[in-house]
């Protein structure tokens, strides 16, 4: 078990090597794009609506923000991402000409996934906390949640490389799949303002206990209450989204 996560690590590693030679490039879309939410949505959107729920709408925001940061980051490495390496590039052709196996290689890929959901999702952290938007006091689980929400995230692009027959069809999930759970897991407006059909499905987005857990720990209320219900049950999905992935993507890697 050790050894194998050993190998697993070095491909993280060999990830870092490749991500770093364009840092700033690789980077700036995920700190870009929620902090241009914040802005157009808080100085625009934000002049006509009071406050949500006792808040000013910038502050209602900016949890699930750093959150959408962790989701991105784990579909788009796991599905892409994933997908140019195994099929363009033939990357773990190669690896696997190591002592690496399939499995070491998916667990590489998530080690790697749920890594960087932390460390974006904690900057774009840090950034909101600069405007004085959040509580730092619990600022120290927002790591821990990104990669919760990247891992959980991640797994549904691992799933989507197993399946698609070409690249392009994962537009089709994006559309489809992620695109839903970011602007309806509870981001821009309370689901608890939404119809009741629509607060049943948002039980079912990763996304939506990740925001709820970030919210709760940058406002610092609730904290240890969220962290068991929404923890939990976020939980439960990683493990059968990585029962799932495994399942699915290890045949790929081998053929």
């Amino acid at each position: 078990m050790l050894d194998s996560l050993v190998l697993s690590w070095r491909l993280v590693q060999r990830h870092w090597l490749v991500y770093r030679k364009d840092l700033f490039a690789n980077i700036l879309p995920t700190f870009s794009d929620p902090l241009f939410f914040l802005v157009a949505f808080g100085l625009g959107l934000g002049a006509y609506v009071d406050q949500v729920e006792g808040m000013s709408y910038s502050r209602y925001m900016a949890p699930g923000l750093a959150m959408s940061a962790a989701l991105f980051t784990g579909f788009f490495e796991t599905s892409y991402n994933l997908y140019v390496r195994l099929v363009f590039e033939g990357i773990y052709h190669a690896v696997l000409a190591t002592p690496l196996g399939p499995k070491e290689i998916v667990t590489g890929e998530l080690l790697w996934v749920a890594i960087k959901g932390a460390i974006m999702s904690f900057g774009v952290t840090l950034i909101v906390l600069a405007f004085g938007l959040v509580d730092a006091r619990y600022i120290f689980l927002i790591p821990i949640i990104g990669a919760m929400v990247a891992l959980s995230c991640g797994t549904i692009g691992v799933f989507a490389t197993s399946k698609v027959r070409n690249i392009n069809q994962f537009q089709t999930v994006y559309s489809l799949v992620i695109a839903p759970l970011f602007y309806f897991s509870g981001i821009f407006y309370p689901i608890s303002s939404t119809p009741q059909w629509v607060q049943w499905i948002a039980q079912l987005s990763p996304l939506y206990h990740g925001v709820r857990m970030a919210q709760q720990a940058l406002w610092g209320e609730n904290v240890l209450e969220a962290l068991l219900v929404h923890g939990s049950i976020l939980l439960v999905m990683i493990f059968f989204g990585l029962f799932v992935s495994y399942k699915n993507i290890i045949p790929k890697l081998q053929n």
